[in-house]
């Protein structure tokens, strides 16, 4: 990438603060929406696996427009690049919040998606360029401050903004601060001479996305068309096969592929690209569980659940900066290891929650669960791209958060679709023991409000069934988490400590 111009100390602060908003605002959203869902859902008339379309086409689209960030910024321009990417993320925003569909708002999601996934790689590349290597750290560490304070005040804000507006808000709250971010980098920030040499293989490209999207379309229409008995999901399997080999076939005989099959002869970055996949299937899978939870099956109102949900934010913000110290001191296996028994008891103690479940335990819980993922993202992204030669770097954290990304959307798919399948096989169960002959009808105390005789008590009757069916769903997926969050474990044993000792200066991961 062309070397950016050293400004001068003003200048340098103006573009600090500009690239932190920008930051900030893609960081917000990966928890912002979470909150607003069950509102979001009751408004386009969606049912609960379709909403999860809200979360996983935004993480698809980013996870597919990632890797190419490095190519458009060196062929175009990094401030060009940025610009736009900083405008398309505000107007997707703005069209998100105007939606009036659920096609609408997925749509505008893969948009916002598109734009957003360069803001946090080019954060980090002009912070890098901007400063001079004494100052590096530093900037960094503000940096990790706005990824970090995006999933803390996400909850928190979307919640209020909710109850205090409407759900669309949490959208147009990007418009201010994507205003700000692009007009102070219009004035301060100059641009590097692009480099028209500079080549991408669209093939490889073209066909990578087209599996991922395929594969992604297949999972989030699945449950809804029964799976292989639908002519679609036929067609999107074989498309998204078809391109998958097309793509290996490509990456394995093309001179210059968009994947370097070199960078997987490197152990530590092989496991860690299938290890941040399970983080971040178990993290974002339980983000999106948790807030219809707690206002569907709780009744908690929108502000009370962004409450309970935000020291989530803080625990692995505290762990972030306590890790960050102890990279490089510590084992880094024994970190990841300690990281998942965090998450994984957390997922423990979720499949003994009830609605009756207290707020304390909720809050508690979730803090560890935040904890053990601020032991994991730190010490991950630096054992995995720590033992790659210096020049592949860029590319392995390219494909590191693309891994996340694939394994944060599949993970939602997977987690929102056995919950709608797994509260029908158990609400079908239930009612085999809800018949007219059941004694325990014989109370006149429960005849009075569940006689199965009338309607009025039959729909008392269902809906109570409905509710216990839906919170076995929601323990079976807390189960599924714990065990995918422990199927990791033996992965440790496959890394090897990095021989220079570096690696910690490797803030790729970070993103949350």
């Amino acid at each position: 990438m062309p070397a950016q111009p050293k400004p001068d100390g003003g200048n340098r602060a103006a573009i600090t603060v500009c690239v932190i908003l920008a930051t900030l605002m893609q960081a917000l959203d990966t928890t912002i929406a979470n909150v607003a869902l069950p509102y979001i859902q009751g408004s386009v008339s969606a049912t609960q696996d379709e909403i999860a379309w809200v979360l996983t086409s935004y993480l698809v689209a980013a996870a597919i427009m990632t890797p190419p960030t490095g190519f458009l910024s060196s062929r175009f321009g990094l401030k060009r690049v940025f610009l736009v990417s900083v405008a398309g993320f505000t107007v997707a925003s703005m069209l998100c919040g105007m939606a009036q569909s659920l096609v609408q708002i997925v749509l505008f999601r893969i948009l916002q998606g598109s734009f957003g996934a360069a803001l946090v790689p080019l954060s980090q590349t002009v912070l890098l360029n901007i400063n001079p290597k004494e100052r590096q750290g530093s900037a960094m560490a503000l940096w990790g401050v706005a990824v970090m304070a995006g999933p803390v005040l996400g909850p928190v804000l979307g919640g209020w903004l909710t109850e205090a507006y409407t759900w669309r808000y949490v959208f147009y709250i990007n418009l201010p601060i994507g205003i700000l971010a692009f007009l102070g980098m219009t004035m301060f920030l100059k641009e590097a001479p692009p480099n028209a040499a500079v080549k991408l293989d669209w093939f490889g490209f073209g066909s990578l996305s087209l599996a991922i999207g395929a594969a992604q379309v297949l999972l989030d229409r699945g449950e809804e068309l029964d799976w292989f008995g639908s002519g679609e999901i036929v067609m999107e399997a074989i498309v998204a096969g078809s391109a998958l080999y097309l793509f290996l076939v490509h990456t394995f005989t093309a001179a210059e592929p968009f994947v370097k099959p070199a960078l997987f002869r490197d152990r530590n970055f092989t496991a860690g690209t299938l290890f941040v996949a399970i983080v971040g299937l178990t993290y974002y899978a339980s983000l999106a569980l948790q807030p219809p939870y707690l206002s569907n099956l709780m009744n908690y109102p929108i502000v009370t659940a962004g409450l309970v949900l935000g020291p989530r934010g803080l625990g692995t913000m505290g762990a972030m900066m306590v890790v960050g110290k102890l990279v490089g001191r510590i084992d880094t296996r024994i970190l990841l290891g300690t990281g998942l028994g965090l998450t994984a008891w957390s997922f423990y103690a979720m499949t003994g929650w009830t609605p009756d479940v207290s707020q304390t335990t909720i809050i508690v819980v979730g803090l560890i669960q935040g904890v053990g993922l601020g032991f994991l993202f730190v010490p991950l992204s630096a054992v995995t791209l720590s033992t790659l030669p210096p020049a592949q770097r860029t590319e392995g954290a390219g494909l590191y958060n693309l891994s996340r990304n694939i394994g944060s959307s599949v993970g939602i798919s997977v987690v929102n679709s056995l919950l709608t399948q797994n509260t029908q096989i158990n609400h079908a169960e239930i009612a085999q023991h809800v018949t007219a002959v059941n004694r325990a009808f014989e109370d006149p105390m429960i005849a009075q409000f569940w006689n199965p005789v009338g309607a009025a008590g039959r729909a008392a009757l269902d809906a109570v069934v409905t509710l216990q069916a839906k919170i076995i769903a929601y323990i079976d997926d807390y189960k599924l988490l714990m065990i995918a969050t422990l199927a990791v474990i033996p992965l440790l044993i496959v890394f090897k400590k990095p021989s220079g000792g570096g690696g910690a200066d490797h803030a790729g991961g970070m993103e949350l």
